[in-house]
């Protein structure tokens, strides 16, 4: 099952929609790497904020897209076609300070979780943890819980035509889930129903 995802583009709205009408079925980093909405220019952004069949990746680290323009991106996608990444690199639970190699780039991790190319002090990636992203669509951007939740579940299970056994809870599915406590910390992992902590 190949699936068509555009981002990191210049693509006009026009030429995204031509992709979408022809087999382009999500988004790669909803706002990052893609000329900003204009209200004459709307671009790729126009297209995930409008077409609500294509699928949408976003980063929800709140510092890739301000909580307003993750609130503003699951308003318009609805509770089925937006999907939470984390954009997380290799030094996930790295320190702030910490500095590594990636890629021939000096990239160093910033307080608040983000990473940074050194040269350029430009984003270079995330720490962010799917927990934590779900803590920041829920209670800073201030997404619907549902939305929230699919978006980490049974939207990318869908997108990537595995939701026949992924993404839900039930009778026919593997058993991989996450139980998170009310703070949203992990609290146990299973994979394929066994327990991973």
């Amino acid at each position: 099952n190949i699936v068509v995802s555009i981002g990191h583009s210049a693509s006009t709205y026009e030429d995204a929609i031509f992709a979408f009408e022809h087999g382009a079925s999500s988004q790669t980093h909803v706002y990052n790497g893609m000329t900003p909405f204009n209200h004459r220019k709307n671009g790729l952004v126009g297209v995930a904020l409008r077409v609500k069949g294509m699928y949408g990746e976003i980063i929800c680290d709140g510092n890739h897209s301000t909580t307003t323009a993750l609130y503003n991106f699951f308003n318009a996608k609805g509770s089925d076609y937006g999907i939470m990444i984390t954009d997380a690199l290799m030094a996930k639970g790295y320190k702030p300070g910490s500095k590594f190699m990636f890629g021939g780039n000096e990239i160093e991790i910033y307080e608040d979780g983000s990473a940074h190319l050194v040269e350029t002090k430009g984003l270079a990636g995330s720490t962010l943890k799917m927990n934590d992203g779900l803590r920041i669509l829920v209670e800073e951007a201030m997404v619907p819980f549902n939305y929230a939740v699919n978006s980490c579940t049974i939207n990318p299970a869908k997108c990537l035509g595995v939701d026949k056994r992924k993404g839900r809870i039930g009778v026919g599915y593997d058993s991989d889930l996450v139980i998170l406590n009310s703070d949203y910390s992990v609290h146990q992992t299973y994979c394929l129903g066994k327990a991973m902590l």
